[in-house]
């Protein structure tokens, strides 16, 4: 039997090594796919945008940490999110970095766990203007003999004037009131629509003595025909 000469014993070392090389490289590449994160996208509220993802698909280690970049459309270059930078949350706010609301913006998110990194994964394109959503208007209550006298907040931005006061939505939208009030004596799923404009203080009259009724309202912005949710429900008995 003839023995294993120098030259071939250093060509299965190479192919030995070549081939655990691959699996390395397989094995990290399948890793790197199963940390990286999982449905990046936008939410917003009032202008207050924050740019949410999930894990990946694999079991989600203690020591993984995410990073999170943006940028406006179009441009080319990145901007890091420092205070996104390696955390273990699943939510960075990006109010600040998406203040020209007008613009469309872009996010993205990669993960890292045992010194492995995942590719970038990207959020849609998100324009604050266009896609936050509205809240509803804070609403104040003053009961007298038939009538009802209620008092509309618009919601506020996160944005701040010179003076430190928050700018409200009436500065971005052309924005209606929509007041709707429910009888109690009947069924309370069943509410009127009372009001619908921009008076920012509204009177509802000839109501029935000695009935509760509640009051609830909406914000609704015509150039998108979109509502916010109801407001808290402010009830109140007629004396």
């Amino acid at each position: 039997m003839r023995g294993i000469t120098l030259s071939s014993l250093c060509l299965l070392m190479h192919l030995l090594q070549d081939e655990i090389t691959t699996t390395l490289v397989l094995e990290n590449q399948d890793l790197r796919d199963s940390i990286k994160p999982q449905k990046v996208e936008f939410h917003s509220l009032n202008l207050h945008s924050t740019l949410h993802w999930q894990p990946g698909r694999a079991r989600e280690a203690r020591d993984t940490v995410y990073f999170v970049q943006y940028k406006v459309y179009g441009q080319s270059m990145w901007q890091n999110k420092d205070g996104c930078w390696g955390i273990q949350n699943h939510v960075c706010d990006l109010t600040n970095e998406t203040s020209n609301v007008q613009e469309p913006y872009y996010g993205r998110v990669k993960a890292a766990s045992a010194g492995i990194y995942s590719n970038w994964s990207l959020s849609c394109r998100f324009t604050p203007w266009r896609e936050t959503m509205i809240g509803p208007p804070t609403v104040t209550v003053v009961r007298d003999n038939k009538s009802i006298k209620l008092k509309l907040q618009a919601p506020r931005s996160p944005y701040k004037r010179k003076r430190g006061s928050k700018i409200p939505m009436t500065n971005y939208y052309d924005l209606l009131y929509q007041v709707f009030i429910i009888n109690n004596l009947l069924d309370e799923q069943y509410r009127v629509l009372v009001y619908e404009g921009k008076d920012k203080v509204i009177k509802i009259q000839d109501l029935r003595p000695g009935i509760s009724y509640c009051v609830m309202a909406k914000t609704y912005v015509p150039i998108l025909d979109r509502s916010s949710a109801y407001s808290s429900r402010q009830c109140t008995v007629l004396q």
